[in-house]
């Protein structure tokens, strides 16, 4: 039970003023509560966003470091999944695109198959299907298994 700071008197742990001498007590700090900021998303959600061209590493990232997923295996294998689309994104922008006058547009025709792999893998995820593909289903499996 707190006291009054003036007289000493007991007062009431939501009182902001002493019954006896009238001083003004200081207020009573409750230690702030944190709330998780992936509280609003779902795991269907993040899964979808997890396909994102361009930025959907952003999300895989966060999703798979974040505690409200560590235990969600479709979350984490569509993350992994994500990931490793988005690094056949990066080899086809960083060397194959570089050498694309020896290949007469063969990084463009790369290009739409991620593409179209990412919308499907989209979809997919929309229906709570973890559908493995071909080589990068078969790394997000073992990365999953290995954390």
């Amino acid at each position: 039970m707190p006291y009054c700071t003036q007289c000493g008197n007991a007062v009431a742990v939501h009182d902001q003023f002493c019954w006896r001498c009238g001083a003004r007590q200081p207020a009573a700090t409750a230690p702030p509560r944190v709330q998780d900021p992936l509280a609003g998303i779902s795991p269907r959600t993040a899964s979808i966003l997890s396909y994102i061209p361009g930025i959907g590493w952003i999300g895989c990232i966060i999703w798979l470091a974040s505690d409200r997923f560590r235990h969600n295996r479709p979350v984490r294998f569509h993350a992994f999944q994500g990931l490793y689309l988005f690094v056949a994104w990066l080899m086809n922008a960083w060397v194959i695109h570089p050498l694309a006058y020896l290949h007469f547009g063969f990084d463009k025709l790369i290009a739409l198959a991620l593409l179209i792999m990412s919308v499907f893998m989209m979809i997919k995820a929309h229906h709570g299907e973890m559908y493995s593909l071909p080589l990068f289903g078969e790394l997000a499996e073992r990365s999953v298994a290995e954390s």
